[in-house]
């Protein structure tokens, strides 16, 4: 699998529940000699630590995504959007730069950081990670909503969860039919369809990729200005 970019030719195989299980065992030619290959295995062995180390470290996604985002931006500006202390957000920072998932502008003062958005597509698991999936999981360094989904059920339904989100805000599907389609309680998916909300509203303006994550409603969503969303920047103050 390449994990700069996978193409996703059946869209159908994104489902109401995110795709927990796998809808179809992978063909057995998959795997060949070419995929398994030693050197090509660890080329991507980089890029998947990259991955593990933003799923693994929410408040570190959190940074990223903020880069990623409203880039370029200075360390200071970090420090007053997300209320960070000075010595988190360098520590962050500095571990983003060595990842490689932002570059750091030293010839300015202050510093200019900015951070291209990464995407995982796998058909198969199916798996999709985009920017707005990993503002989904930071989410839960300043909500408790998104932390009590995380601690209870884990990454991989929360992701299902934001899939739910968006269909819903779409009007595709109803709070109870998402609690079934991810099995938890219908308190549980009313909380955490309106706790993801900002993750969609900011990520359908910022995130390039969030068409892979919602490629049948992604136009359809009825969500709030982004003006609306807490800690973000105004659309004035942004840069694009």
């Amino acid at each position: 699998m390449d994990f700069e970019q996978a193409g996703m030719t059946d869209t159908d195989r994104i489902r109401p529940d995110g795709g927990i299980d796998v809808l179809d065992p992978p063909p057995t030619d998959i795997m060949d000699e070419e995929t398994l290959d030693p050197a090509a295995l660890a080329q991507n062995a980089p890029r998947l630590e990259t991955v593990v180390q933003l799923l693994n470290q929410p408040a570190l996604a959190r940074v990223y995504v903020y880069v990623c985002y409203w880039g370029p931006v200075s360390p200071p500006e970090i420090m007053d959007g997300l209320e960070l202390s000075k010595s988190t957000t360098y520590e962050y920072v500095d571990q983003l730069v060595d990842l490689g998932l932002v570059d750091r502008d030293d010839s300015t003062r202050p510093q200019q950081l900015t951070a291209d958005p990464i995407i995982i597509v796998e058909q198969y698991v199916p798996i999709v990670i985009t920017p707005t999936v990993l503002h989904a999981l930071a989410l839960q360094e300043i909500d408790e909503d998104v932390e009590y989904f995380m601690d209870r059920y884990g990454a991989g339904k929360l992701i299902a969860a934001l899939r739910g989100a968006g269909l819903h805000f779409a009007g595709k599907t109803t709070q109870r039919m998402v609690a079934t389609d991810i099995d938890v309680r219908e308190t549980e998916a009313m909380m955490i369809i309106y706790a993801l909300e900002p993750a969609l509203t900011v990520g359908r303006t910022h995130d390039p990729f969030f068409e892979h994550l919602f490629p049948d409603v992604y136009d359809q969503m009825d969500l709030p200005s982004l003006d609306e969303v807490d800690g973000a920047p105004a659309e004035s103050d942004s840069h694009e």
